[in-house]
């Protein structure tokens, strides 16, 4: 889970830099800043940037005093992509902060933007790291974490059996264990687990409506015919399916330059979810998305009675939503 670098861990402190590429570690330093912002004051005023949102002279006009002197959250994703004039204007403000605004810097790590890294380290910035979990032990380390932070004891064949079922998607995981804590009582057991999730994760049928919305066929294929032989009910996979690429239409559509947030509110979709479908969408055109459309409803009638062979009618809308996803990938 995320750790803290920096001895001074309040959330209101003026900077809070978080440092990684895991998405999910990222959004809850946020979460944790804007709640304690507001349960500071209930009216905190949140701008969630990306870098191409703040440009030069951004930064002062949001950090200005203002008449009501409220308190103020900026947070600034992929602060690594920043413009050379816009990380000179945060560098400048980092040196006289403002009162009642706190500063969230997420950055990736690594080389690039490496001087506005360390310009934050250098004012003192509350750090957060994010790190990706590659390896098994972190995962498992993270799922410990997750019953401990619900109030749940859970035995270690347990928490193995959880990240052997789901993988390394920490999004999963963390809902993985606070599914099993609100339907469980007592310990946590590798048998509660079996029930719940072994065969589940990597057959479900969001992986297959993942893969092919990111244009990878065969993994795509590989996951369907995995999910048909565990035992998905097809109706399910049309679904994940129709969904992925209405959630490709709809963001595509959405105006440029909003914020995650609103998007969000608007597109009734949760933050992280943006985020995914952005990094999903590059490639899609409208007519890919009405194409792949209508391949999954042709697959839909299908495996409702419509065809012959369901399996095939689902093989057939695969390939075609992970082909629309792929022509203008070059």
């Amino acid at each position: 889970m995320a750790t803290r670098k920096n001895p001074t861990d309040d959330p209101l402190a003026p900077l809070t830099l978080a440092v990684g590429q895991e998405e999910l570690l990222l959004d809850r330093a946020v979460r944790e800043v804007v709640a304690a912002a507001r349960a500071s004051d209930p009216d905190t005023d949140v701008r969630d940037l990306a870098p191409d949102q703040l440009q030069p002279g951004t930064l002062a006009e949001l950090t200005s005093p203002s008449l009501f002197a409220e308190r103020k959250v900026i947070v600034v994703r992929n602060a690594q992509d920043l413009s050379a004039d816009t990380v000179k204007d945060v560098k400048g403000y980092l040196g006289a902060p403002a009162e009642e605004i706190t500063l969230v810097l997420l950055h990736a790590g690594g080389a690039k933007g490496k001087a506005l890294l360390d310009a934050a380290r250098k004012a003192g910035a509350r750090e957060v790291a994010c790190p990706k979990m590659t390896k098994a032990a972190d995962r498992l380390s993270f799922v410990r974490g997750e019953f401990r932070t619900l109030g749940r004891s859970a035995t270690p064949a347990a928490t193995e059996a959880l990240v052997d079922a789901i993988g390394s998607d920490l999004r999963e995981l963390a809902s993985a264990a606070a599914q099993l804590c609100a339907d469980v009582e007592g310990t946590i057991d590798e048998a509660v687990v079996g029930r719940y999730y072994t065969g589940r994760a990597e057959a479900s049928s969001f992986t297959v409506a993942d893969r092919a919305v990111e244009g990878r066929a065969a993994e795509a294929l590989e996951a369907l015919r995995w999910s048909l032989s565990t035992g998905v009910a097809p109706v399910l996979i049309t679904s994940a399916l129709a969904q992925g690429v209405r959630a490709i239409g709809k963001l595509a559509s959405a105006p440029r330059g909003a914020r995650p947030g609103d998007l969000a509110r608007d597109l009734g979709m949760p933050p992280w979810k943006i985020d995914r479908v952005r990094q999903q969408m590059r490639g899609w055109s409208a007519d890919g998305v009405a194409t792949a459309l209508r391949a999954v409803a042709e697959a839909d009638a299908g495996v409702k009675g419509g065809g012959d062979d369901p399996e095939y009618a689902l093989e057939k809308a695969v390939v075609a939503v992970a082909r629309a996803a792929r022509v203008g990938r070059g």
